[in-house]
């Protein structure tokens, strides 16, 4: 997958596109939909999105809110076959485009592209001004198709990330992964920790969870994919994922135990699923009970991601 980053510089392999526009948060089954709209024999398959988001940009202050950071969102979208990635810089320039100028300067001229496919409540260009009915219009003056999907509608109600979010929120993943279409991952860099967890016989893999939006904090049954290094593969565990009140920590952040598995993660890139919420975060009377909650969640753990086989 190819990926540019400023519409000015495309060269030749870059253009012509038939491209799915968002944001694409979690790459949700909705966004999924759209993607698969703007697959079309002959065009290479483009995604256009933008780093950071503009709700970053424009609210930096704001609780964090994303389900998945751009490297994250990369290498779902490289799973789902897309050939280019524009993932553009949100920067004062862009943001300050009217959405006629988006259109004509972006992507027509810019990128070239052939098709464009939005969701129906797409909006573009300064201030959101511009419409899924102007966007059309635009198309037809700058020539290029503009196809507009329907929002997805599940079990659950409409596919958004916020709905997501709100799963995640309630520790509920798998009603978040029907949404997804996909487990909810948490990827980033092993990072070094305070190592009590070799300590009390649970060596953990910690990362940082820096941007994202906290699901509920607690204890999870987790599937994990070491992405590098000569412990690459594919593992069950059972992870911690919040603010470790036993030991008076304040940064949230996630520390896995990895079943069966002798190494040194430090430095390697993880992928975190969380499949079933065990428990919220607990104090205990001494370590001794801590270690007898931890083998229980283990336990606990183990037979649920048996059973996923």
């Amino acid at each position: 997958m190819r990926i540019l980053r400023d519409y000015q510089f495309a060269r030749p392999e870059h253009r012509g596109a038939s491209a799915a526009i968002g944001n694409f948060d979690g790459v949700h089954l909705g966004h999924q939909h759209v993607i698969d709209r703007a697959r079309v024999d002959g065009l290479p398959l483009g995604i256009l999105t933008f780093e950071p988001h503009p709700r970053q940009f424009f609210a930096p202050d704001a609780p964090p809110f994303r389900l998945m950071n751009a490297e994250a969102r990369a290498h779902r979208l490289q799973k789902l076959g897309v050939d280019v990635l524009y993932e553009l810089s949100f920067n004062a320039a862009l943001s300050g485009l009217s959405a006629e100028d988006f259109a004509h300067d972006v992507l027509a001229e810019g990128l070239g592209l052939k098709r464009v496919i939005v969701g129906a409540d797409f909006c573009f260009g300064k201030g959101r001004a511009g419409t899924v009915e102007m966007l059309a219009e635009f198309g037809s003056r700058f020539g290029f198709e503009v196809d507009v999907v329907p929002i997805l509608h599940g079990e659950l109600g409409a596919i958004s990330s916020t709905n997501i979010r709100n799963a995640l929120s309630d520790g509920r993943p798998r009603d978040a992964a029907a949404m997804l279409g996909h487990w909810h991952r948490i990827e980033g860099p092993v990072v070094h920790g305070e190592k009590r967890g070799r300590q009390l016989g649970y060596p953990t893999a910690n990362m940082n969870l820096d941007g994202l939006h906290l699901p509920r904090l607690g204890v999870y049954a987790v599937l994990v994919d070491v992405l590098d290094g000569p412990n690459a593969g594919h593992y069950h565990g059972v992870a911690s994922l919040g603010i470790r009140p036993m030991f008076n920590g304040e940064v949230p952040n996630l520390e896995t135990f990895l079943f069966d598995f002798k190494g040194d993660l430090y430095g390697s890139d993880l992928s975190v699923a969380l499949v079933d919420y065990l428990r919220p975060e607990m104090t205990f009377d001494g370590l001794d009970a801590l270690i007898t909650q931890m083998n229980a969640d283990s336990d606990k753990a183990r037979a649920i991601l048996k059973a996923l086989a």
